[in-house]
């Protein structure tokens, strides 16, 4: 029970750092690219829908992404939509195509990105945090069943809290690595 209790946590906090590292290759250094405009959401009838499933987005070169929305009266919704993201971009409309012109990377523009990145991290290690909690819970209940020893159980919460402490050291390598990437000219 408690192996099977530390197996899905270590699981669980491996897909935290695996969505973080999704997440940073989403902020971009230089180069356009779709997978920017991914956690835009629109109301779409009362329904808050990701970008991508209401649009066709794709590259115009490498410094423009196009998005069609596939119904006409949405372009004003997903303008402002992109227009209020946190990517610090201005879309332009031409007919049914809205062209999203990515800025080069200033200083200011590089440190609000790192402010992302350091928030996306922050995230993540909220989420390893969550974790642990609810494994610390699972165990305190097996011990409350009387389902294992107490010392077993103290053990099983150290090993629970080194598993965390593993894990947030990652999310701070990555974190590391992608703020360096952010900062080369």
């Amino acid at each position: 029970m408690i192996a099977d209790i530390k197996k899905t946590a270590e699981e669980k906090m491996g897909k935290s750092v695996d969505t973080l590292k999704v997440d940073l290759g989403k902020v971009r250094t230089g180069r356009a690219h779709t997978g920017l405009l991914d956690h835009i959401h629109i109301d779409y009838y009362g329904t808050r829908m990701p970008l991508g499933q209401v649009a066709n987005i794709s590259l115009a070169d490498a410094r423009t992404v196009t998005v069609q929305p596939w119904e006409k009266k949405l372009i004003p919704v997903v303008e402002k939509a992109i227009r209020d993201s946190d990517l610090g971009v201005n879309p332009a409309t031409s007919g049914d195509v809205i062209r999203v012109p990515m800025p080069p990377l200033t200083e200011e523009r590089r440190r609000e990105l790192i402010k992302v990145v350091r928030h996306e991290a922050e995230d993540a290690r909220i989420a390893v945090r969550n974790i642990r909690r609810d494994a610390n819970e699972h165990l305190k209940k097996l011990l409350k069943d009387h389902a294992v020893a107490e010392d077993d159980e103290r053990r099983a919460q150290d090993d629970v809290q080194k598993l965390t402490d593993r894990f947030i050291a990652e999310i701070d390598r990555v974190l590391a690595a992608k703020e360096t990437d952010l900062m080369a000219i």
